[in-house]
């Protein structure tokens, strides 16, 4: 693709990958826990997710979270505290699990038996730039009918398909897709 950004931000302009927008609104969607995972009521609430059926804690142990189910059930019956490398394991572990666990009703919702869901692409944040080297950015709005690269990719963790998945949606925005590679928010509801 010939417009990729190869030194964003040499201007000061602000934003960030699309793909990591459209990331960050699935997980608001997926919803969960809310109470940090430093809190006691937080990890142990993660965990409760994590361990309350075989199928959740085989995708638990394949997401990172390989303890022993002694320690596990020492934290889990309040005995001990993870340490911090442990909680950042279940927060990462929880993520994979949660996202695996929603992704087919959020596919499902978002492709509306194939009429798809409108997105709104907020433009990066030029407020910063010289005035001679901004560009004419707007909003811009598009419907998305098949979000199935874009929800598996995010399910999955991956980054590279994610990004690769949002460079072919904005494609539909014509001539200047390139325009809308990095943005402030791309907002959707599900």
């Amino acid at each position: 693709m010939p417009e990729k950004t190869i030194d964003f931000g040499h201007y000061q302009a602000r934003g960030v990958r699309g793909g990591d927008a459209v990331a960050g609104q699935l997980d608001k969607l997926a919803g969960g826990i809310t109470t940090p995972v430093t809190a006691k009521r937080g990890w142990t609430a993660r965990l409760n997710y994590l361990t309350r059926t075989d199928h959740a804690r085989a995708a638990a142990r394949a997401a990172g979270l390989t303890v022993t189910d002694r320690t596990l059930k020492a934290w889990l019956d309040g005995k001990r505290r993870p340490s911090r490398a442990s909680l950042e394991r279940i927060e990462r572990a929880y993520k994979i699990v949660r996202r695996q666990n929603v992704a087919k009703h959020l596919l499902k919702r978002l492709n509306r038996d194939g009429r798809g869901t409108r997105i709104e692409i907020h433009p990066l944040d030029q407020s910063q730039v010289a005035q001679h080297h901004q560009r004419v950015l707007t909003h811009r709005s598009m419907n998305v009918r098949r979000w199935d690269r874009l929800v598996g990719a995010w399910a999955a963790g991956d980054h590279h398909g994610l990004e690769d998945a949002w460079d072919d949606v904005i494609a539909d925005l014509g001539s200047d897709w390139g325009s809308y590679e990095y943005v402030t928010n791309v907002g959707f509801a599900a």
